[in-house]
């Protein structure tokens, strides 16, 4: 029986995990600002323990943290899930909006991993998953500011895979396409409150039109999601990214094959830019 500390864990994918958490006998902390909004099923779930929990107030962090250890004796899954997304032209977005979103997605997730680690690194083991997008390795037309944040979660991943490893603990970003759940509702997801009228008709707010469209009719699963992600998470070694959903295997050839295409003219030159004192490895 493993321990899942996750947040954002109210709705969406994050309480879709820890439901496949709890089929799999699994216990869970489930951290949510508002622990009135967790179902039912969570809530009274024997092997559950919900706690309320804002990422972004780092000072309360760790007495959730302590209160999942004091209840279970020990984390071995951290789900960094809490989230949310913004749209618009950069040129749109206010400084304030971006600092908001990078609060959230990215100081919320490295403060969350600040205050698990010293648990995981006594037990020497454990896990940590970050939720991040397909906009975390491809930036898209009008979500320039959130595919930033998700970018940087991918970074942080990897980097903690190499920096963790001799402590037994392990890291991995999962990088969902679309999935059908209330990200897109204006309780996920903000729009930039400046529309700049020359941007219609361009690809960045083709993007914000989507959305109206797009809501509750999305290709991904958020259940068939969770499971993969829970059997994922529950082998032993865990792969550096986890590229989930159709949509987002045709984004990364896409991704694939504009590296190639920008790499390959330039490859030689950028070779030789080296001291010529230095032997090529």
């Amino acid at each position: 029986m493993s321990t899942w500390f996750i947040t954002g864990a109210s709705r969406g994918l994050g309480a879709e995990i820890a439901r496949a958490a709890l089929r799999g006998g699994d216990n869970v902390v489930v951290a949510v600002r508002n622990p009135d909004r967790v179902p039912e099923d969570l809530k009274t779930a024997a092997n559950t323990l919900v706690v309320a929990l804002d990422v972004t107030d780092a000072p309360a962090i760790p007495a959730a943290v302590q209160a999942a250890t004091d209840r279970f004796g020990g984390i071995d899954v951290l789900v960094n899930n809490a989230g949310r997304g913004l749209l618009g032209a950069l040129e749109e977005i206010t400084d304030a909006e971006a600092r908001s979103l990078f609060d959230l997605n990215v100081f919320g997730l490295i403060n969350m991993t600040r205050a698990v680690l010293p648990v995981m690194r006594r037990q020497g083991s454990g896990k940590v998953v970050h939720i991040g997008s397909r906009s975390g390795f491809e930036g898209e037309p009008g979500v320039s500011l959130y595919s930033a944040s998700k970018f940087a979660v991918a970074g942080i991943s990897e980097a903690l895979s190499a920096e963790m490893a001799p402590f037994g603990i392990q890291s991995m970003v999962v990088e969902p396409g679309v999935l059908r759940t209330d990200f897109l509702d204006s309780s996920s997801l903000s729009l930039a409150a400046d529309r700049i009228a020359d941007y219609d008709g361009t690809p960045a707010h083709v993007t914000l039109d989507w959305v109206g469209t797009a809501n509750h009719t999305q290709l991904g699963d958020p259940v068939k999601g969770a499971a993969l992600i829970h059997e994922v998470t529950s082998g032993d070694s865990l792969p550096t990214h986890l590229y989930l959903g159709p949509d987002t295997l045709d984004r990364l050839q896409v991704k694939l094959g504009r590296i190639e295409q920008d790499l390959a003219p330039w490859r030689d030159k950028s070779a030789a830019t080296a001291h010529e004192d230095v032997v090529p490895v």
